[in-house]
């Protein structure tokens, strides 16, 4: 004979176990990843190189510059025509190499140790970290930039006072082509960011970030003239030098067409990171 088991009574309003006392919100993602980026050594060494490239190498051009001049010796083509903005901003090139690889040691650096996991599980919606790594990581890069920037302008253009290359904050496209070069910087860590989201590998990040900046414009210029001049200004790297140029001609871009270019080119790339992110396990 068989009996029916009693049903068991619901549990009650106490008994229910209570839910967590908080939820995902965008500001607490955000509060994450700046305590996560601060966190790490490599976030204080890099900034620190970034700035100090910037700064010492601004320094150098200028007092290459003024000694040149002082001695009568030729110029080289990198000073012939050289301003103070120009000489001040001479470090961005190394200094976007520092920048950019902070931003995919911030994104790849958590698949390569893990953390990933524990990122994720957090914030399951997955987009909001990316959002969230992009947005702290390029302020902090723009901040510092254009901290580092207007400290060189100001110190060279002392160094150079008094020379044809002398300038001041006064002069059209001065503090525009500082806050450009600063603008640009920053982008260039959000970049970062999406491509170690993008590669999950430090190394392929690095890879990638250093061939767009650096080797494919030196590739492209083995094409055909007619070639280059049509795709050389639309590289990220170009695109990005238009944005604090002085002066612009028909072989380059305005700076609002640069912002424009290497805006686009940021977009895809964290179109690709979010991408990705979303349809790929970690």
């Amino acid at each position: 004979m068989s009996t029916i088991a009693p049903t068991p009574a619901a549990p009650s309003a106490a008994e229910r176990p209570a839910r967590p006392p908080y939820k995902v919100t965008a500001a607490r993602v955000l509060r994450s990843e700046w305590a996560k980026m601060w966190s790490l050594r490599s976030t204080w060494i890099t900034l620190g190189l970034g700035l100090f490239f910037l700064v010492a190498f601004g320094l150098i051009a200028a007092y290459q510059f003024k000694s040149r001049l002082d001695s009568g010796r030729p110029m080289d083509r990198d000073f012939a025509d050289a301003g103070a903005l120009s000489l001040s901003l001479f470090g961005t090139n190394f200094a976007q190499l520092a920048l950019g690889v902070l931003g995919v040691l911030i994104a790849a650096g958590e698949y390569s140790t893990g953390m990933i996991r524990s990122t994720l599980a957090a914030v399951p919606r997955r987009l909001p970290v990316l959002w969230a790594k992009a947005l702290v990581y390029g302020a902090v890069a723009l901040v510092l930039a254009t901290a580092g920037v207007f400290v060189a302008f100001l110190f060279g253009s002392g160094i150079v006072s008094g020379t044809r290359a002398a300038m001041t904050l006064s002069d059209p496209g001065a503090v525009r082509g500082l806050f450009g070069a600063g603008l640009y910087l920053g982008l260039v860590g959000v970049i970062g960011v999406a491509l170690g989201m993008l590669l999950r590998s430090v190394a392929g990040g690095i890879s990638v970030l250093v061939a767009s900046l650096m080797l494919v414009p030196g590739l492209v210029s083995l094409l055909p003239t007619s070639w280059h001049s049509h795709i050389s200004p639309y590289l990220p790297s170009n695109a990005g030098e238009a944005m604090f140029a002085l002066h612009h001609d028909s072989t380059t871009l305005s700076p609002g067409a640069g912002l424009a270019v290497f805006a686009l080119w940021t977009a895809a790339a964290l179109a690709g990171g979010a991408v990705r992110l979303v349809r790929r396990d970690a």
